[in-house]
């Protein structure tokens, strides 16, 4: 049976999931995001897909997937898919989802983490990029502090390409992200545009929470002040600052460098000189 009437209870829940009014529930837009789902062992709790959409392959192995695991998913009309999904251009599958729940211990779980805090950065989409940029960088997690968006919104799931499906994400008050922080003796890095440490200059090997600020204001003058560094990253003239995703995948992909060069060097240091012989050189007579 197809639903074909805009005024199916069913609509109302996808709608409800996707301005946010649906308290834990999230909704998966499109095929990448319900895989990502299922490959990450997330509750699906409901599918919805148009008939049409059923011919592309990923659609169809991705609803055998749904139907095998016992989730219901309803066929419904072109117009009704309009209404449920929030994209101008509805992919033809959506789903109803548990968000997953807050993972701030295992932000600090591994012996040098690497925390993204996210303070009051308000696009979602510059909050999903963070998350996925977080991920590709291999930070340990991110925390979505303050006035910062919904990391379950959406917008900030489609930002995050999956990301906030399987990195750790917490949330809360900005200064008990940095306390807590401190308590797993991380040292505390603010990002500032300016009167702050050159980035290549900045020892990020250790333990580390990244503090990343908002669109406009950017951190507020307290957390800044109680930082451990100040970082600025180096721009060109008259540029005075970057976008808050770009500003984390910058400093995040230098904290990966050095952690990758220190990786190699403490490898070496264990396995001892090189035991190859030097290479042979022929005597050159004159």
């Amino acid at each position: 049976m197809t639903i074909t009437s805009r005024h199916n209870p069913l609509v109302a829940r996808f709608r409800d999931a996707a301005r946010g009014d649906a308290g834990a529930v999230m909704l998966l837009d499109g095929p990448h995001l319900v895989g990502d789902a299922l490959a990450a062992k997330i509750v699906v709790t409901l599918a919805a897909v148009t008939q049409a959409s059923l011919a592309k392959p990923d659609i169809h192995e991705l609803v055998t997937t749904l139907s095998q695991r016992g989730i219901n998913v309803a066929t419904v009309t072109a117009a009704v898919m309009d209404a449920i999904s929030p994209l101008r251009s509805p992919s033809g599958i959506v789903a109803l989802a548990d968000r997953p729940a807050a993972r701030m211990h295992d932000i600090y779980a591994r012996p040098a983490p690497l925390a993204v805090l996210a303070v009051d950065v308000q696009d979602p989409g510059n909050l999903g990029a963070i998350v996925r940029v977080a991920e590709a960088a291999g930070a340990t997690g991110v925390v979505a502090a303050g006035a910062s968006a919904n990391p379950f919104g959406w917008k900030a799931l489609r930002g995050s390409m999956g990301s906030a499906l399987r990195l750790p994400i917490g949330g809360g008050d900005p200064q008990a992200a940095v306390d807590g922080a401190r308590r797993h003796r991380c040292r505390i890095v603010a990002t500032v545009p300016r009167a702050g440490r050159m980035l290549f200059e900045i020892d990020l090997t250790g333990p580390i929470a990244l503090l990343i600020g908002g669109e406009g204001a950017g951190l507020p003058e307290h957390l800044v002040a109680m930082a451990d560094e100040r970082v600025t990253i180096p721009m060109q003239p008259p540029v005075e600052s970057l976008n808050a995703a770009v500003t984390a995948a910058v400093v995040l992909y230098e904290a990966r460098r050095q952690r990758s060069t220190t990786t190699r060097s403490e490898t070496r240091a264990r396995s001892g000189p090189s035991t190859r012989p030097e290479p042979t050189r022929e005597k050159t007579t004159v």
